[in-house]
Formats: C-alpha cells, structure tokens, sequence
C-alpha cells in the first residue's frame, strides 16, 4: 500500500508540472493573443563630416551637415503566456520603411529604406515608462549615384550605388500615454554603406533623435515565468556556430606608390566556426576561427604591367588569398534574432592586407539549429572589407 501511495503521489507531481510546462498548456509564441502596433516616427539628425564630399567638396560646393526621415512600423510581441513571452517581457520585432532628406537631393537623391528592428526595455520606470533598446538592419535605395551624374559621381566618395545597407542601432524612451496609444523619444545613430561592393565607398553616418508615436491594437498583460523555466534559461552552455557566407567586392592596388581601382569586382569566400559559451537567456561569448579566401588579396606582387583599367596580374597561387584569423565575440541572443560583434585578428594575411579586423553581424534564426547570416566586415575600425552574407548552424552541447 506504501508503494502504491508513492506512486500515485509522485504521478500526481510529475502531472502538477506538465500542466505548467507541458506543450499543450503552455501556448506557442505566435498564438493569439499577441500584440500588434503601428506607429510612426520622425527623426532629425546630424550628418557627421566623414569625407570631403559631405563637408562641401563636392560639384556644387554645397556642405551636407542634416537629414530628417519619416518612418511607418508595425511589430509585435509574443503571447503573453508562452514561454517566449514570459521570459523575454516586452520584446518586440517587426518591420519598417522610411524615407530620408538629406536637403541636398541632387547630390545624394532621397533615398527610401526598408528595414527589419527589434527591441527591448531594460529598465522600467513604474508602470507606464520605460527605457529601451532598438536595432535595425535593412536596406535603403534610390541614392544618386555615379550613374546619374558622371561629374558629381566622380567626386563623390560617400555613395556610389543606388542600393546600401542601412544599420541602426538607439535607445529609447516610451511613455504610455493610455492605454492603447504610446509616445517615444529616442536617440540614435544611422550608417548608410555598400560594403565595399562598388567604389567610392566611405558611406554616411548620422545622429540625432526620434520623436514616435503608437498605436497598441490589443494591450497584453505578461505573465511571470516560473522558476524552473528562469534556470533552464539561464543555464550556462556550450554551443558551436559553423557560418558559410559569400560576397563580392572592389579592390584599390598599389602600384609603384600609385593607388589604382582596379576594375570589375571580385568574389569572396569565408567559413567561420565559433564555440561559445552561453552566459544567460540574453549574452552569448566566445572564439571565432576565420578562414576567407578573397581573390582580389595579395595582387600587389604579382602585377605585370598597365594601370588602372589596363593594370594586369598573374593568378597569386591560393595559399596568398587566404586569411586565417581568430577573434573575439559576444552576441546578444534574443528570440529570433542575434546581434553579433568581434574582433579579431589575422595570424595569416595575404601580402599588403591590414591583420586587425572588426565584424558585426545579424543572425536571423529560421529555426533553432539554422539561421541566416547578413554581416560586415572592417580594417581597423574604418576601412571597409567585405560584406558576409551566408547561412549557418548552431549545435548545441
């Protein structure tokens, strides 16, 4: 009779829990109700003096010191009561355009973007303010390039395709103004570049602040997460990042002490592998291997004659286009998302090529193990490398 006892006592127990934890009572993150917004923003800036052509050297003699941008947004948060939404409160992604004057539209068009953001409040200020984070990643079109003006193209060394990336990374603060409309004041800072993929390339970065406002469809009340769903979170753990990307890229040689572009563009390569460690639900740290074969690295001693156009090279055996390096990164792990940082450094460099490099990246998780990868690589901290764009895998120990 004791046994028998035990036994249903503890089945009662193992049976308390899968009502708590179980599948079929813990709702998914996407099920109803999640809540939506749509908002609007307006965001004056500061266009930061980065090259000559923005400080007035330029076929109009026109300096570009502002730019001011309208956006339209919609996101969304978790249900409330799955285990996403439980642990991560008002975490919020969705996606957003805008459009952007830097006053000066003959030099630099007025370029629209479509983005990807997500966000997060880190500190909360009673119930109804709080301050957050925000990123955004995406991709702004209509510049005035080369194309459109072959003289003002010439001298311009800010932009030089139609099409750039557009990354963005604030803090914000949100008041609830009732209960279904929200304000916002921000502060933030934009980059606008092509990677390197066409030539003049010194992109353009601005400051400045967001004024926002939003409407909350349907106002949702989080959930505590239990205990045990806190630790299992929590727990520190090993995991392997194995990363393929590829890009393309133009390429400056020196050539008897004379800079030459060469033309056309030129394929890149590379495969990752980095173990981490997972500190928590949020940070994620660890080692990066890099290996990256670039087809325009190491040209410089192999030229045979001619510059510019005309410049020509010998095929540089493989072992001197190779890059092996190693790097430090931390990762902020969110759901769906993670924002990815590095630095690192080349213990094998093709001939000429700078060995202290910089990466940011933005993984977006298609499911938990596979993810896609759109990421930037940098020379100490300005010159600009190559794009990493590619698909990867996350293992799990």
């Amino acid at each position: 009779m004791k046994k028998l006892l035990f036994v249903l006592t503890l089945s009662a127990a193992l049976s308390a829990k899968a009502s708590i934890s179980g599948t079929d009572t813990i709702p998914g993150a996407f099920s109803s109700p999640m809540q939506w917004r749509v908002g609007v923003e307006l965001s004056p800036a500061y266009v930061a003096p980065t090259n000559s052509f923005l400080t007035g050297d330029n076929i109009y003699a026109h300096p570009v010191h502002a730019a001011m941008s309208a956006s339209l947004r919609t996101d969304f948060c978790f249900n409330p009561k799955s285990e996403k939404g439980m642990l991560y409160h008002g975490l919020y992604q969705g996606i957003g355009v805008d459009t952007r004057t830097f006053f000066s539209s003959r030099l630099l068009g007025t370029p629209v973007s479509a983005y990807v953001y997500q966000g997060a409040p880190f500190k909360h200020f009673g119930n109804r303010l709080w301050l957050g984070y925000e990123w955004r990643f995406g991709a702004a079109f209509g510049w005035r390039d080369r194309s459109g003006d072959r003289d003002a193209g010439f001298l311009n060394s800010a932009i030089s395709t139609r099409v750039t990336a557009h990354m963005g990374l604030g803090l914000k603060l949100t008041y609830a103004l009732a209960p279904r409309w929200q304000l916002s004041l921000g502060f933030e800072a934009t980059h606008f570049s092509n990677g390197n993929t066409s030539f003049p390339n010194s992109g353009i970065n601005t400051i400045g602040l967001s004024f926002g406002a939003s409407y909350v469809f349907n106002r949702i009340q989080y959930a505590e997460a239990p205990d045990y769903m806190k630790q299992d979170a929590d727990r520190p753990r090993w995991l392997l990042d194995i990363l393929a990307y590829g890009a393309w890229r133009k390429r400056h040689v020196i050539i008897e002490e004379i800079e030459t572009l060469l033309p056309g563009t030129y394929g890149v390569g590379g495969l990752q592998l980095s173990p981490m460690r997972k500190i928590n639900r949020w940070l994620t740290a660890g080692l990066a291997i890099d290996m990256q074969y670039d087809r325009s690295a190491g040209l410089g001693p192999y030229w045979q004659g001619g510059y510019y156009d005309e410049a020509t090279f010998s095929r540089p055996p493989l072992g001197k286009q190779l890059r092996i390096g190693t790097a430090a990164i931390a990762e902020l792990t969110m759901p769906i998302f993670a924002i990815s940082a590095g630095l690192g450094y080349d213990l094998l460099s093709p001939h000429g090529e700078m060995r202290f490099y910089q990466m940011l990246t933005v993984k977006a998780f298609v499911t938990d193990n596979i993810f896609l990868n759109a990421g930037y690589r940098l020379g100490n901290f300005k010159d600009p490398q190559n794009l990493m764009l590619g698909i990867g895998a996350r293992i799990y120990r």
